[in-house]
């Protein structure tokens, strides 16, 4: 949590700055790092994030996998050699939290071991391995066999072990990963071979919560819940497994501890819980209705149970009175306001260091006054969506860009078209339930851009309950429900037009070095499309000035904002906070002011 800010100093140290040394607990040691995080000292093999990974889904039976695993690097197409190392899991095989920090390239391929217990307490139940991400290519054995293949960095995967486990007790599983980073053809954000400018580190490996989840041999697969404002009532969509006909669902949905809708009915209907004067999520009032939902068998008894919750909210555009296109929540006009948010960490890259952590960045652009944020080329673990829709921000959600290789643009091969489309949609499917996501964003500028179209149009089918922006910035094809230009400093807009609403995807970037706060010294190969301030006070000039423009292109027509952004990031200083979060370079007091007049005048 932000602590309160009594001085009206525009430059606000949070922490003291941590040396880059090495954390040893329990015969783990963090890697040597230029910039660590104060999460960092909180990390250990016995709480590598033990938090439950799925809150929008969870259950009473499961086992978290994080901690110290046997490693190895090999050859791409080697095995031989044995185990020598040690790695904790979930962070990158590249973090300093790994304890490993080492380059990894295509040309090579990482292996993780060790023994984990099994003490499934359903009787001929099901035990399904669960991985937040793995990024890319994952393989999976379970004592010595062969259980399966997953191909994709950023969407959770779960494989059921229960034929593999040698009943209760102990077992082992393997895993080798694989991972080409921007030499492939896979959807890859921001990561390089060659970190400089505006690419980072490349991860590889695990990089989220690996868990086994106890289920019976009849279980709940899977929810879909769907909020219907206009109508006072919400859809909920049950998949099951190993179902007959006879099998049924209860559910429930409460307002705390009161019970305020429910609706039983067979497994494979849809389910309509109709709410009384139902309480709307929005980023100032972020309520979130509890959800029971239970599978009953033949003679009724309870087979199985899982909790989730819902946010009762609905995004589109319409015109507004004042006769340009704006973005609407629950049936009202509002400016959306907000970073670019890269999610990279210092000490664990794509990986948060603790829930707590994860959580801050949420709290810091609250904090600051913003209503929303841009989660930019790279998705996040559940839990980063689960304090979104907790805390209130909404979330425009990239999809991370795929192959950028050189070539004839908009022509991908048929392979990187495909992966593409498949990562896509798993990150719809993941993240679907959460009320904090109002827009899918498939295309950044022209990276890997291809069939801009077809897929936005898809995209609108699939999903009818978000926004869609066929680009953010520079290659508009003229589709979705937004026009969006990115301008360096800027502020600037789109032209208005009658069935897109105008907005602004990037823009700011103004730069201050923050001493004794960098990843590196060296800043001959850093960003230089970015303004550089030379004082906090003269930041806080030019980000007031910027203000001022922004409130005369709403009145034009502009109805969002994206400024680049929320942290420092390897070699980039442009941050709202510096790279290890520990000093805001703003005010915080002066942004809420700016960001209130913005949002609510």
């Amino acid at each position: 949590m932000i602590k309160q800010l009594l001085s009206k100093s525009l430059f606000v140290v949070l922490f003291f700055a941590l040396p880059a040394i090495a954390f040893s607990q329990n015969g783990w040691e963090a890697e040597e790092s230029p910039l660590m995080t104060k999460w960092a000292d909180e990390v250990s093999p016995e709480n590598a994030l033990p938090e439950y990974p799925r809150p929008m889904m969870e259950r009473e039976h499961w086992k978290n996998l994080n901690g110290l695993w046997d490693f190895k690097i090999t050859g791409k197409g080697n095995s031989g050699e044995d185990y020598d190392d040690q790695i904790l899991v979930p962070y990158p095989v590249e973090s300093a939290l790994s304890g490993i920090k080492e380059t990894v390239g295509a040309e090579n391929r990482v292996w993780y071991k060790r023994l984990f217990e099994i003490d499934n307490p359903h009787e001929d139940g099901r035990v399904l391995l669960h991985f937040g991400a793995s990024d890319w290519e994952t393989d999976v054995r379970i004592n010595d066999k062969y259980v399966g293949k997953h191909r994709g960095g950023y969407d959770p995967f779960t494989f059921d072990i229960t034929d593999q486990v040698s009943g209760s007790g102990e077992q082992e599983i393997e895993i080798t990963v694989w991972d080409p980073t921007d030499l492939g053809s896979q959807p890859v954000g921001k990561q390089t071979h060659d970190p400089h400018s505006i690419w980072y580190t490349a991860v590889t490996g695990i990089w989220q919560t690996v868990w086994i989840e106890y289920v019976p041999e009849s279980y709940i697969k899977d929810l879909k819940i769907t909020p219907d404002v206009d109508n006072s009532r919400v859809k909920v969509e049950v998949e099951g497994k190993n179902l007959s006909d006879d099998y049924q669902i209860h559910i429930k949905a409460k307002e705390e501890d009161k019970l305020v809708g429910e609706s039983t009915g067979f497994h494979k209907q849809d389910f309509y819980i109709s709410l009384d004067d139902p309480q709307l999520w929005t980023p100032d009032n972020p309520f979130l209705y509890d959800l029971e939902v239970e599978l009953l068998g033949e003679n009724g008894n309870t087979v199985d149970e899982v909790s989730s919750y819902f946010g009762m909210r609905k995004i589109n555009i319409a015109k507004a009175d004042d006769g340009h296109m704006r973005l609407f929540l629950n049936n009202e006009p509002l400016f959306h306001i907000g970073p670019l948010d890269q999610g990279w960490w210092p000490d664990g890259l794509y990986t948060a260091p603790t829930d707590d952590a994860l959580k801050y960045d949420i709290e810091a652009t609250k904090k600051l006054g913003y209503n929303m944020l841009r989660k930019h080329v790279k998705t996040e673990p559940q839990r980063f969506y689960y304090w979104a829709d907790k805390l209130g921000v909404l979330v425009w959600q990239d999809m991370p860009n795929g192959d950028m290789r050189p070539g004839e643009i908009g022509k991908p091969s048929k392979e990187t078209a495909k992966q593409f489309k498949k990562e896509y949609k798993d990150m719809i499917d993941t993240f679907y339930n959460h009320p904090s996501i109002v827009m899918w964003v498939p295309f950044n500028e022209g990276w890997g851009q291809f069939q801009t179209r077809e897929i936005v149009e898809w995209t609108q089918e699939y999903d009818p309950t978000r926004l869609v922006n066929n680009a953010s910035g520079w290659t508009d094809r003229g589709v979705g429900d937004v026009i969006d230009m990115h301008a360096y400093p800027g502020p600037d807009m789109p032209e208005t037009e009658d069935n897109r609403a105008a907005v602004l995807g990037e823009y700011g970037g103004e730069a201050l070095v923050v001493k004794d706060h960098l990843w590196v010294q060296d800043f001959s190969r850093a960003p230089d499309h970015y303004e550089t301030s030379q004082s906090e006070t003269q930041l806080h000039e030019t980000y007031s000035q910027m203000m001022q423009e922004l409130y005369d292109l709403k009145d034009n027509g502009l109805s969002a904002a994206v400024y680049t952004q929320t942290t420092d990031v390897e070699s980039e200083v442009n941050g709202l906070m510096t790279y290890d979060r520990e000093v805001i370079k703003f005010n915080v007091e002066e942004l809420m002011r700016l960001h209130k007049k913005l949002i609510e005048e």
